[in-house]
This record gives C-alpha cells, structure tokens and sequence, in this order.
C-alpha cells in the first residue's frame, strides 16, 4: 500500500535517519525544539492508537484546528497512520466558517488548543451533529481545566502505545480534506489522495531544489 504518513516518518526512521531532526518547533520566546524521525514516529503512533482507543476507524474525518505547533503534525501525520480523512482548519476563521466547514466535512475527531476550543468551538458544539470527540491541548502546560464534552491530549497520548500497524491504504485513499476559501459562495470541498505522495516529490525535487541537510522554512498556516 501507500501511505503519507508512513512517506514522511516511518520509512525514515526506521532507517539510518531515525535520530536525524525532522521537526524544529520555534516557539514566541526564542527556543526551540528538535523532534527526531525517531521520536516523531512514536508520537504519531500514539496519536493514532489514541484515535484507534475512541473507536474512530479508517475513513473518518479528523479535522485539525491548531497553530504551527508540534500538536499540528501529530494530529495530521497520526490519522493519515490510522487511515483517516484530515482536514487542516485555519485559526483566524471565526465560529461561522468553521461550523460550515466541520458540517460539510461531516468532522468526527477535532483535536484543537483549549484556548481555540473556548473561543470557537463550545459555542457551536451542539450544531455539529457528526462530531463525536472533541482532544484539547494546552500550547504552554499539560494542565486542563476540565472542558464540558472535551478530552485531554496530553493524557491520552500519555496512556497510548507506542506501536501502530498502519492502515492499508493505498494510493488512491483519502488522505487529506481541503476546502476553498468560500469568497464567492459556500466553501467547497477537495479530496487528496495518498498517491499525491509522489507530487510532493517531484515539486520538493525539482521545483524546490531541496536537497538533504536542506532547512524547510514553514510559515504559512495550515487552513
């Protein structure tokens, strides 16, 4: 089969690229954090298991309303590994466009900071029929406040195996959910498949020019 997370992470670090920088996680204060293939690997994995323990199955629509933090990639690259449909969501939308989007998409796993949760979300919960588990995380702590209807991130990860068996998905599986900007009318859906894979690729390679030990600088917003 094929499988972007699998692309992404796995394949290297199960190699000799495993302790290699995958990730580097600037933060508002000037330090970082490094997240080796390695250890990216096993964080995606237990994000996937965390969605696997909810019974979320292949398929399903997990949509990712976060900043450009390391939450972002676990949420994206473990529901690719569980074989689900993600759909990144922009964090300046408003309550609106997001209850339009989380309705078309028909979203089943939201994972999202308490922060944008409390700002965005809990005023709309209960117009949003297909949502089922609603994962919060703090950006500076792993302390909660308990959230009517939302589950904690960090102790579920924290509970979660470190081992997953990828879905058998294939090149022509869903993989990621976009949608258009909705200027000119309501926002329309757009399917990615796996196989896009191979895009990537060729524009990383030969549109880019990007070559190992090369720093991809990443500023715009995932929505």
């Amino acid at each position: 089969g094929l499988n972007l997370a699998y692309e992404a992470v796995d394949r290297h670090a199960l190699g000799d690229l495993g302790p290699h920088t995958a990730l580097r996680i600037l933060d508002r204060n000037g330090g970082h954090r490094d997240v080796s293939y390695a250890e990216l690997s096993v964080l995606t994995n237990r994000f996937a298991n965390v969605l696997k323990s909810l019974g979320v199955t292949p398929g399903a629509r997990v949509f990712v309303l976060c900043g450009r933090g390391l939450e972002l990639f676990l949420g994206v690259l473990g529901a690719m590994k569980a074989g689900c449909v993600v759909s990144p969501l922009f964090c300046a939308f408003g309550p609106q466009p997001l209850e339009t989007r989380l309705c078309l998409g028909e979203a089943y796993v939201l994972l999202t900071s308490d922060a944008l949760y409390r700002r965005k979300i809990s005023t709309i919960r209960d117009r949003l029929p297909t949502l089922k588990h609603v994962l919060v995380y703090n950006e500076n702590a792993e302390d909660i406040a308990p959230l009517e209807g939302a589950l904690n991130l960090h102790q579920l990860l924290a509970e979660a195996d470190v081992h997953f068996s990828i879905a058998c998905t294939t090149a022509d599986s869903p993989a990621l959910l976009h949608f258009t900007s909705g200027t000119t009318g309501t926002p329309k859906g757009v399917l990615h498949v796996h196989g896009a894979a191979l895009t990537h690729l060729v524009s990383g390679k030969y549109a880019l020019d990007l070559h190992p030990g090369d720093i991809y600088w990443c500023t715009a917003d995932p929505g």
